[in-house]
């Protein structure tokens, strides 16, 4: 047996195991070498498993399944949310984790337990804390599903409003307040604490006005959904954009109805049946034409179509059938939050069921409070918040975070023991993450049935290669591991590409085009892999090679700086020379280099000279200006970004 098939039998990284063998006396090069048979004993031995409990694992899917349509438990952060019983086999699919690897920390806790078996909540809660984690049980939901269904009463459906950039979405919501100020419906629409809404006869419409991608990704990565529909508005003389494309992704991610706003039905060069054809390409299919999407054309700036969009909107509503508990105490979410100078913090609320009531103490994250004061959209105190009601409060210890859940408890002191139980484990514990997928960890997590189906977000710098790279990873995809890709697009990778990936626990894939150094910080904090390339065929054969488990990662990438270009001058016998500001790091003269432009990396190679005033120089510190001429180019533009990297082997 070989070094990597070993580890893949205990469910270990290669490298780990050829460390762990070179401890402990047995000296091992490569991944390919032969191990004999009385070492592969010793290490079966101390990871506590053999041939037999590795096959024993894969078997009696059976309670396994009857479990799975049970459990909706999930990882989030640094806490395993769990809804119900578990089995062992389903916490270490829940975790990421082989089978065995699992086993083996229960035979270490003393637990002689099968993969089929469903764990005690305290041996859960012990196995959650040896990984790093904080068990926390989940009881959302359970109170609408244990009541009386009289109880039940509709509630509002909450509303996002997404589209491409000056495709109309505030003219929209500008449009439906006029309307109704102009048919002089019961109530208006009114806009405040980052949501707006509507009273019409039939019912109310609550507009969230927090940004799509906030509602839709790092709320969603935290376990709350906040949002019923999305109006997804495309302006009739511009069409599907890339904007539009992003919305429709995260939409889709979140399992949210698409309602399509055809805007700008007004304008001269308006082509409603081109924008239909375009979303078919998406698979929004119309319903016209045999699909299940409603789509409706409208002129926001002179207000046609308006009512028919409202009343569509009432209509998913009413089949969607959304009812919640009014009759208890009130669960909700974090939409914004705000430290105010003089009321201190603030937390623009949405509550999802129950009633909140003024002087219910509550508990969010890692604070607690009593609500001294709720406001409404108008900045009017009022007494009492049902569901699917926006309000903003105040008496809370600290500022919560978007998309935290707020919760009303018995008591003060119950909020504040458990606010500070919350902080004093994140004090104690390792922030852990949860585990993302990666290429060096892909072949191991598809053995042990982890891993079905690889998300990718794919970014390019032309439409040409984009085509060419989803036609061939669409190609790779047709074996036992599917390949989805979430979305694509052209241009640089951002902060939103990050968010989707963790939110979908998706890995994001670069080709020519770069991320800056926010959104690197933002894929370390997530646990996000970030993969980049030059060439087509490097792309599609790690890839390919990660599913068939060939990859061994050995050289990685370090940005040691960036510089830019601030002037450009043309010295003669030298050519092109380029007068920067280091903004990062340094620059070394012997790295290799990459010229970025408008994030699109546009040249590779070498620096030909590297000036401190007119002496040469061997680095130049972050901070300091330099001069840098590059070997065989001198295209240089002002804002032109010098990057300087090396590679390395890991270790």
């Amino acid at each position: 047996m070989r070094v990597f098939e070993l580890a893949k039998e205990l469910g270990v990284k290669t490298k780990d195991l050829i460390t762990e063998l070179n401890e402990n006396g047995v000296p091992i090069k490569n991944h390919m070498e032969v191990l004999d048979a009385d070492t592969i004993e010793i290490i079966r031995d101390s990871y506590k498993i053999t041939p037999a409990e590795t096959e024993v694992s894969l078997e009696q899917p059976e309670k396994t399944k009857e479990s799975s349509a049970e459990s909706k438990s999930e990882v989030v952060g640094n806490e395993i949310l769990l809804d119900g019983k578990i089995t062992v086999k389903e916490f270490a699919d829940l975790m990421g984790l082989p089978g065995p690897k699992i086993l083996g920390e229960l035979i270490k806790m003393g637990k002689m337990l099968p993969l089929t078996e469903i764990l005690e909540p305290d041996v859960a809660e012990q196995l959650a804390e040896r990984l790093g984690y904080n068990l926390v049980a989940v009881e959302e939901e359970k109170v609408v599903h244990d009541v009386d269904e009289s109880k039940l009463k509709v509630r509002p459906p909450v509303v996002t409003v997404m589209g491409h950039v000056d495709h109309g979405k505030t003219t929209l919501l500008d449009a439906i307040r006029a309307t109704q100020v102009a048919e002089r419906e019961a109530g208006g629409i009114t806009q405040h604490i980052g949501a707006s809404w509507v009273d019409l006869p039939e019912g109310r419409i609550v507009f969230l006005d927090t940004p799509g991608h906030e509602a839709f990704t790092k709320l969603r990565a935290r376990g709350a959904q906040v949002t019923d529909i999305v109006i997804l508005i495309v302006a009739a003389d511009d069409g599907v954009m890339p904007q539009t494309i992003e919305a429709i992704n995260h939409a889709r991610e979140a399992a949210v109805p698409i309602i399509v706003a055809i805007n700008k039905i007004d304008k001269a060069n308006a082509d409603v049946d081109k924008v239909k054809k375009d979303l078919v390409s998406h698979n929004l299919v119309p319903e016209e034409w045999g699909g299940q999407t409603q789509i409706v054309s409208i002129s926001a700036k002179k207000k046609e179509g308006i009512k028919a969009l409202l009343e569509m909107i009432l209509f998913q509503a009413e089949v969607m059938d959304l009812k919640t508990i009014y009759d208890a105490p009130a669960k909700g979410i974090v939409i914004e939050s705000r430290l105010d100078k003089g009321k201190g913090p603030m937390a623009s609320i949405l509550i999802k069921e129950g009633t909140l009531h003024v002087s219910d103490s509550v508990i969010t994250g890692l604070h607690y409070g009593k609500v001294r004061a709720m406001l409404d959209w108008q900045g009017r105190q009022i007494q009492l918040a049902k569901p699917s009601t926006p309000v903003e409060i105040l008496g809370l210890s600290g500022v919560p975070k978007a998309g935290d859940l707020i919760e009303v408890v018995e008591n003060d002191k119950i909020a504040k023991d458990e606010a500070l139980r919350r902080q004093q484990e994140q004090q104690e514990k390792i922030l852990a993450k949860r585990t993302k997928i990666t290429f060096d960890e892909l072949f191991s997590q598809i053995q042990t049935g982890s891993v079905k189906e690889l998300k990718v977000v794919v970014k390019v710098d032309v439409q040409g290669s984009l085509e060419a790279i989803e036609e061939s990873l669409e190609k790779l995809g047709a074996g036992s591991v599917k390949i989805k890709i979430i979305h694509s697009g052209i241009g640089a990778i951002t902060d939103n590409d990050v968010m989707l990936a963790s939110a979908s626990n998706a890995v994001v894939i670069g080709f020519n085009v770069r991320p800056n150094n926010s959104t690197r910080n933002l894929a370390d904090r997530e646990h996000i892999e970030i993969r980049l390339y030059r060439v087509i065929y490097d792309l599609i054969n790690d890839i390919k090679d990660a599913m068939e488990g060939l990859l061994e990662p050995e050289i990685e990438e370090v940005i040691v700086g960036q510089a830019e270009i601030r002037e450009i001058f043309s010295v003669p016998k030298v050519g092109t020379v380029a007068g920067c500001f280091v903004i990062t790091g340094k620059i070394v003269r012997s790295n290799s280099i990459r010229l970025i432009r408008d994030s699109v990396v546009v040249w590779e190679g070498k620096i030909q000279t590297l000036k401190r005033f007119k002496d040469d120089a061997k680095e130049v510190q972050q901070g300091f200006e330099c001069g840098i001429s590059l070997e065989g180019y001198q295209d240089l533009k002002i804002g032109d970004i010098i990057e300087n990297y090396t590679l390395q082997a890991v270790t």
